[in-house]
């Protein structure tokens, strides 16, 4: 499967991209119509994706093996009738639908927040994985946190990976948690860099605390009422989930108490939260940084799920069987995969 094709949707800042082709794969399609994240994509990809995919035709898409997308979850107008391809029209899945309709890849993989198992009281999951099954895919999903796959960021996010029916996978594990023991003091600037960050306030207060590391965020103290961007953490534990909105004085990303001082996180530590290398230019305002890391995905969990893809791939295509390939764990029924993955089984079954 090295050299396999797949396209970018809803591409951002290119975090889809990064974790395949750090798989072997190459990107023959990307399509973002926000103007400054397609400057930072240029930067590094040396390409500007394409616009807003509602206007591409998908006949003007190259064929391709793995269509990525993290797609932004409008409201279902009609959700809960569970009318499958019926209802995603008028709803940015729909373009995904579309183009995977004509060009038939091998596998969907997809990510979303959270809390799309629970929008519309799970009507809006139930009515994609219906959709995709229509369209002839075998279809898995779990949410899975970033603190668990090497990045100091608490940030649960579903992903969706559907297999092609006549590819007989009937089976998928989601790669299993790394636990690297990494921390919010291992990604940081060296202060120079940081300066402009601090927030000096008289309204800043402490609680006497444990600060023993930990893979999640420790919270430390507050900024005024305590209110959404004005919470304190240390940098012995994991960063918030990175925001593209929000505000307070720590608005974003969060405040953390770096060599005794209260200060948001730079656009470079924003980066290295969401697992992009320091290679990794970054062209526009902080404020746009700040906008673009939010929205981004986490680079190390989209690469491991990706090289479960590639695993799962790789040997339906060499031995055209699923019985007994050693990958991350051995090969489990659907419905013992998780509560949730058996309740998305009874959907789709």
């Amino acid at each position: 499967m090295r050299g396999f094709k797949f396209i970018d949707l809803f591409a951002g800042i290119g975090g889809f991209r990064l974790a395949l082709e750090s798989q072997g794969g190459d990107c023959v399609f990307s399509s973002e119509w926000d103007s400054q994240a397609q400057i930072t994509y240029q930067e590094n990809f040396g390409e500007t994706p394409e616009g807003d995919i509602t206007q591409i035709k998908e006949t003007d898409i190259p064929k391709h093996d793995i269509l990525c997308g993290g797609f932004p979850c409008q409201a279902f107008s009609i959700s809960g009738k569970q009318m499958g391809f019926k209802d995603i029209r008028g709803t940015l899945f729909f373009d995904i639908a579309r183009i995977a309709e004509h060009h038939k890849p091998k596998v969907l993989f997809l990510e979303n927040v959270k809390n799309l198992t629970k929008h519309y009281n799970g009507n809006t999951l139930k009515i994609i994985l219906n959709t995709i099954n229509e369209l002839g895919y075998n279809v898995f999903w779990k949410v899975l946190n970033a603190s668990y796959y090497g990045v100091p960021q608490a940030r649960e996010r579903i992903y969706i990976v559907a297999f092609r029916k006549d590819l007989g996978v009937k089976k998928f594990n989601f790669p299993s948690p790394k636990f690297k023991r990494i921390y919010i003091k291992d990604i940081l600037e060296s202060n120079d860099n940081t300066k402009e960050l601090a927030i000096e306030r008289n309204d800043i207060k402490f609680w006497k605390r444990d600060e023993s590391p930990r893979l999640r965020p420790i919270q430390i103290g507050t900024i005024n009422k305590g209110g959404q961007g004005e919470r304190i953490y240390s940098i012995n534990g994991h960063a918030i989930t990175l925001s593209a909105y929000g505000g307070g004085a720590a608005g974003k990303t969060g405040a953390y108490l770096v060599n005794n001082k209260v200060r948001k996180l730079s656009p470079r530590e924003c980066a290295r939260v969401q697992g992009y290398p320091d290679s990794f230019k970054i062209p526009v305002s902080r404020s746009q940084a700040y906008q673009q890391f939010g929205n981004s995905v986490a680079v190390p969990v989209v690469e491991a799920v990706a090289n479960q893809i590639v695993k799962y791939l790789h040997y339906t295509e060499r031995e055209k069987v699923a019985q007994s390939i050693e990958i991350e764990q051995p090969l489990l029924e659907p419905a013992m995969i998780s509560k949730d993955a058996s309740i998305q089984m009874r959907i789709i079954n």
